[in-house]
């Protein structure tokens, strides 16, 4: 048997392994984070803890500024308070903050096989979420299998159904392009997330999955509703930044991926983010600057090995991943027909990394080459290029359209679809060229709803559209408009 701390103060009893907090034995709804630094000011209670101890101890691993702290604090005031109006937690000016209330210490016996499964399940999570930020395929599916088990040890946790959520988005992710994606995996995942949410209001990593979800499962004002809500709640957690970005569009787009490079300069997925933007606004040169930097600080070297010395999980998160593929295409539309050849034999080097995109962009990029042999007049070429984008991505609308497959251009209306009919009209030489598909593009665009469509039609390799600007000028500008 081990003996655990717990406290009583007013009508309060707060148990600090695992950390609960009741009132008359009714427990008070108070998130994991509140209920840490709750812990630590009444363990010291008449003790004046700085600020910069509190955030350490509520935000470990994650810089944030006091402001976040204030906010918790805050938050803690409001739910926790006694019938006589006695301040509870008292500010004390440019030194930190102090538990003011009367407590009394005891103590409660455990079991130490309760401690041991606690602890256990403490752990699995930190290797399932060091897992899920690998964004490796196999350490998905492992991490997915980690938190069922910590959601069925730890199911009033909203880390825990946070962490199962992501899992299950992730693997959702890893079908995307499949013939019949995992929706089910999808499901799961919102079910996870609107759970944690409801577990602790407070607790931005619950809104910013709720956020992520939200946009894959098609309700993107809903997503990005509840990914500004977790930046108003932390807002210097890099990650939520990150999603927002991942989310939004336009300036928004382009304002978040700035703020996550601020919090954690390097990650290159923030990079590539903010150069699609720039790609549909036409600024070329400058979302080519932005990509190179991107792959200079991936940590890896032009083959994709790993150069920085960091480790595996280091090196994977700032993967280079779509980086050379989206530069290749730069390159190509600024008539640099060796150096994008280089970046696609490069973004092809990172296939066998399991990254989670590294198929879709290796069957983009297989497209990118096969355009580039039909422009050379390599007709045989392009057409095994095509085979090797459509083996890895069997509905690749693009390159289905390039191999001649009527029905990949065929169907409800999208920019997708419009973008395959106009692959397939100049593969095919079908009659009213590049001006009668501007034209159907921009129809589509028109009707669009608000977001990235078309955004890549600026370096869309087969119509060549850096090449006849002015058959394409009311498309780029209206794509220009769409990303402001």
């Amino acid at each position: 048997m081990t003996n655990a701390d717990v406290y009583f103060f007013g009508s309060y009893r707060l148990d600090t392994n695992p950390p609960r907090l009741t009132r008359d034995g009714v427990e008070v709804d108070l998130g994991a984070r509140h209920l840490v630094l709750l812990a630590a000011l009444v363990s010291r209670a008449g003790e004046t803890l700085s600020k910069n101890i509190l955030t350490d101890l509520g935000w470990p691993g994650i810089i944030v500024t006091i402001n976040s702290l204030d906010q918790a604090i805050l938050a803690i005031r409001r739910t926790v308070a006694l019938p006589s109006g006695e301040v509870l937690i008292e500010t004390v000016p440019r030194r930190g903050f102090r538990f003011a209330a009367k407590v009394r210490r005891g103590e409660t016996q455990q079991k130490d096989d309760d401690l041991d499964a606690v602890m256990a399940a403490h752990r699995a999570w930190i290797e399932g979420r060091a897992g899920l930020e690998t964004l490796e395929s196999g350490a998905i599916v492992r991490a997915r299998a980690t938190f069922e088990d910590v959601v069925v040890r730890m199911p009033r946790r909203a880390p825990a159904h946070v962490g199962l959520a992501n899992a299950l988005a992730l693997q959702f992710e890893m079908t995307r392009t499949d013939a019949e994606p995992d929706i089910a995996a999808l499901q799961r995942a919102l079910e996870h997330a609107t759970t944690a949410r409801r577990l602790d209001p407070s607790y931005g990593e619950a809104w910013a999955t709720l956020g992520f979800v939200l946009e894959r499962a098609g309700r993107r004002d809903d997503g990005l509703a509840a990914a500004r809500e977790a930046i108003a709640l932390e807002p210097d957690n890099w990650r939520h930044h990150l999603r927002l970005a991942a989310a939004s569009w336009g300036e928004e787009r382009l304002r978040e991926a700035r703020r996550t490079l601020t919090l954690l300069p390097g990650l290159a997925m923030a990079h590539w983010l903010a150069a699609s933007v720039l790609v549909a606004r036409g600024a070329l040169g400058e979302a080519e600057r932005e990509l190179t930097s991107g792959a200079g600080g991936s940590g890896l070297d032009q083959h994709g090995a790993g150069g920085s010395g960091l480790g595996a999980h280091t090196t994977t998160r700032f993967s280079s991943v779509a980086i050379h593929w989206l530069r290749g295409l730069l390159l190509l539309a600024r008539g640099d027909k060796d150096g994008a050849l280089a970046e696609f034999k490069r973004e092809l080097a990172l296939e066998g990394s399991g990254h989670l995109y590294a198929r879709e962009c290796a069957a983009n990029t297989w497209y990118a080459i096969g355009a580039t042999r039909f422009r050379d007049g390599d007709r045989d070429g392009a057409h095994a290029a095509f085979l090797e984008s459509v083996k890895r991505v069997p509905k690749h609308p693009f390159a289905r359209a390039a191999l001649g497959n009527v029905a990949a251009a065929s169907g409800p209306p999208s920019i997708d679809r419009a973008i395959a009919q106009a692959v397939c009209m100049t593969m095919h030489e079908a009659q009213g060229g590049a001006g009668t598909a501007a034209a159907a593009i921009e129809q589509v665009l028109a009707a669009a709803p608000q977001g990235n469509a078309g955004w890549l039609l600026p370096v869309e390799p087969i119509l060549g559209v850096a090449r006849c600007p002015e058959t394409w000028m009311r498309v780029l500008a209206r794509l220009r408009s769409r990303a402001a």
